[in-house]
C-alpha cells in the first residue's frame, strides 16, 4: 500500500507539473485575430504547408516582438489523418542578420483541450512573456504552435509524443513559407509538459522535416516529465489518496483519459471508468484548466475508475506508444535543465532520462539548479540554455 501511495504522489506531482504553473484564473474569451479555424473544412494540403496568415491582435503579442502573426498550417493528427493547426509567430524588433533569422519553436504547456484554451488566441503569462521575449532579444524568430485540435477541428491529443512532434515540426516548415527572412536553422524549447513535447520533437525533427531544407540544431527542455507513462499505467481505484491531492490532480487525470480515449478508441477506456470518471473526461474535452479543476472539486482520482487501466488488454503497450519519449535516436544535442527544489515534476525523472540518454551515447547537457523550483527553472536556466543554443547554431 505504501508503494501504491507513493506512485499516486508521483502521479499527482507530474500531473500538476504539466501546466507549468497552476492556472490562477479561468481562460478569457479567445481572440481569433481574424483567423477562426475552428470549423475549417477546406482541403488539407501536404504537411507543413502554410494555409493562411494574419496579424496577431496586439493584445496577444509579447514585449520584445516587433511583429506578430497568427498562421494556419497543415499537419497530421493522432489518427495519421491530414489535419490543420494554428500557431503564433513572433519576429524580433531588430533586422534579420545575414542568412536570415534563426528560429526557435516553443512547445507550450497544458492549457486544456477546448478551443477556448488555444494559446495563440489568449495572452501569455508574465513568465512566458519574459521567456519568449528573451529569445527574441537574442535574435531568434519564435514559432509557437497550438497543436492540432486547439482552435481547429478535432481534439488535441494531449501528451501524444509523435503527434506533438509532427505539429511542432510542421509549424516551423510552414513559417518558412511566410514573407520573412528566415534561416533554415532552427531549434525547439519547452517547459514541463512542453518540455516533454520539445524532447519528443527533437527525436523526430530531422525525420519529419526531411525534404523541407530545414536544418534542425538542438533542444532545450526544463521540468521534463519523461517517463510519465510509467505512472499513468498505475491508474486505478485502489490508489491511496494523499490529503494534499486537490482538484488539479483530477483535472489532469481527466485530460489524459479524454485524450487517450479519443486517440485509442479500440481500448474502450470507458469500461474501467465510473459514471463520474466518464463525465469528467467529457468535460475535459471543452473546459480549460482552471475551469475544469473547479468543476471537478470533490472528485478524487481513484473515483474515476472501476478497475485498473492496466487490466485492459494492450493498454500498457498503447500508453507507452502514446506517451513514451525514446531515450535514443537523437541526431542533435539535448539540453535538460532540472531544479532540485521542483515539487511538481520529481527531479529524478529528468535525472533518470539524462542517464538513459548518456548510456545510449546521446549528446546531452544536464544542468542542475539546486534551489530552483519547477517554474523557476525556466528563467534561471536561461544563461546556460542561451549559451547551449549559441553553440548549437554555430
Amino acid at each position: 500500500m505504501r508503494r501504491i501511495g507513493g506512485l499516486l504522489v508521483a502521479l499527482v506531482m507530474v500531473l500538476a507539473a504539466l501546466v507549468g504553473v497552476a492556472p490562477a484564473a479561468t481562460a478569457s474569451v479567445p481572440v481569433w485575430s481574424g483567423l477562426d479555424a475552428r470549423t475549417f473544412g477546406g482541403p488539407v494540403p501536404a504537411p507543413g504547408t502554410l494555409i493562411d496568415t494574419v496579424a496577431l491582435d496586439p493584445a496577444l503579442s509579447v514585449t520584445s516582438a516587433g511583429r506578430a502573426y497568427r498562421i494556419l498550417y497543415s499537419t497530421v493528427d493522432q489518427h495519421d489523418r491530414p489535419a490543420v493547426s494554428t500557431a503564433a509567430v513572433f519576429v524580433p524588433k531588430t533586422p534579420a542578420p545575414p542568412g536570415g533569422w534563426p528560429v526557435v519553436a516553443w512547445a507550450h504547456g497544458t492549457v486544456g483541450l477546448g478551443d477556448d484554451c488555444t494559446p495563440s488566441a489568449q495572452s501569455r503569462t508574465d513568465r512566458d512573456d519574459e521567456y519568449l521575449s528573451h529569445w527574441l532579444d537574442q535574435g531568434y524568430v519564435v514559432v509557437g504552435t497550438d497543436y492540432a485540435g486547439l482552435g481547429t477541428p478535432g481534439l488535441m491529443s494531449y501528451l501524444n509524443s509523435v503527434t506533438t512532434a509532427r505539429g511542432v515540426v510542421d509549424s516551423v516548415v510552414a513559417a518558412h513559407e511566410m514573407d520573412l527572412d528566415l534561416s533554415p536553422k532552427w531549434a525547439v524549447v519547452g517547459q514541463s509538459q512542453g518540455g516533454g513535447a520539445a524532447v519528443a520533437t527533437a527525436r523526430w525533427a530531422t525525420e519529419f522535416s526531411a525534404g523541407s531544407g530545414l536544418d534542425y540544431r538542438g533542444v532545450v527542455a526544463t521540468g521534463t516529465p519523461a517517463g510519465v507513462e510509467s505512472i499513468v499505467k498505475q491508474a486505478g481505484p485502489q490508489m491511496v489518496v494523499p490529503p494534499e491531492l486537490g482538484p488539479m490532480g483530477s483535472a489532469y487525470t481527466a485530460y489524459i483519459v479524454a485524450a487517450l480515449r479519443e486517440a485509442r478508441p479500440d481500448l474502450d477506456l470507458d469500461q474501467v471508468l465510473t459514471p463520474a470518471g466518464r463525465a469528467a473526461a467529457d468535460q475535459a474535452e471543452t473546459l480549460c484548466a482552471a475551469d475544469l479543476a473547479g468543476a471537478l472539486t470533490g472528485l478524487r482520482v481513484p473515483e474515476f475508475f472501476t478497475a485498473s487501466v492496466a487490466s485492459i488488454p494492450g493498454a500498457a503497450e498503447a500508453i507507452d506508444a502514446y506517451m513514451g519519449i525514446p531515450p535514443s535516436g537523437y541526431d542533435r544535442p539535448v539540453f535538460l535543465g532540472v531544479g532540485m527544489a521542483d515539487r511538481d515534476v520529481p527531479p529524478s525523472l529528468t535525472l533518470r532520462f539524462a542517464d538513459q540518454l548518456t548510456a545510449n551515447g546521446q549528446a546531452v547537457t544536464l544542468k542542475v539548479y539546486p534551489e530552483a523550483d519547477h517554474s523557476g527553472t525556466v528563467l534561471v536556466s536561461m544563461p546556460d540554455s542561451t549559451e547551449f543554443l549559441t553553440r548549437a547554431f554555430s
